[in-house]
């Protein structure tokens, strides 16, 4: 069976970077995986002083704005960079957060699929072809997360 999920009011929403589960990272408390995700793009760019903005935005949807902006100048090694920043920041979301990592957890091994219409790298876009990367970490944060746990139960 394969699992959707696309906006965080709907269920398995606690899969999306929107979903309100802060996260710390670098000793800073971010609001969502969305906001940090979006200020790693100007982590030591020209347009830095953005991070504190997107930092401070009060939803995740304008923290996605602002780092979606075109007038900013993303760090030059973002497309090689953006895959690990959102898997260590996934996978601190689901570490953190006992609740959701139970509901991951839950999946077993179902295909997990962010069900993005218009996103065709992190999601599966209109047509289902999309690459779903989003989906892959969560599949990979979810194995991680059961060897973890059956490390504790065996100690």
């Amino acid at each position: 069976m394969t699992i959707y999920f696309y906006k965080a009011w709907q269920p398995y929403g606690c899969f999306s970077n929107f979903s309100l589960h802060s996260i710390e990272m670098q000793n800073t408390l971010w609001a969502t995986v969305e906001h940090y995700y979006q200020a790693q793009k100007f982590l030591g760019s020209p347009d830095e002083e953005v991070m504190p903005l997107i930092y401070q935005a009060s939803t995740p949807e304008e923290a996605a704005a602002l780092g979606r902006c075109s007038t900013y100048q993303i760090r030059s090694d973002w497309e090689t960079a953006k895959t690990q920043v959102m898997r260590e920041a996934v996978h601190k979301k689901f570490l953190t957060h006992c609740d959701i990592r139970e509901i991951l957890l839950s999946t077993g091994s179902q295909l997990l699929i962010e069900d993005s219409p218009n996103d065709y790298f992190w999601g599966c876009g209109a047509n289902k072809t999309g690459k779903n990367h989003l989906g892959q970490i969560l599949m990979t944060v979810r194995e991680e997360l059961r060897i973890l746990s059956m490390k504790v139960i065996a100690k």
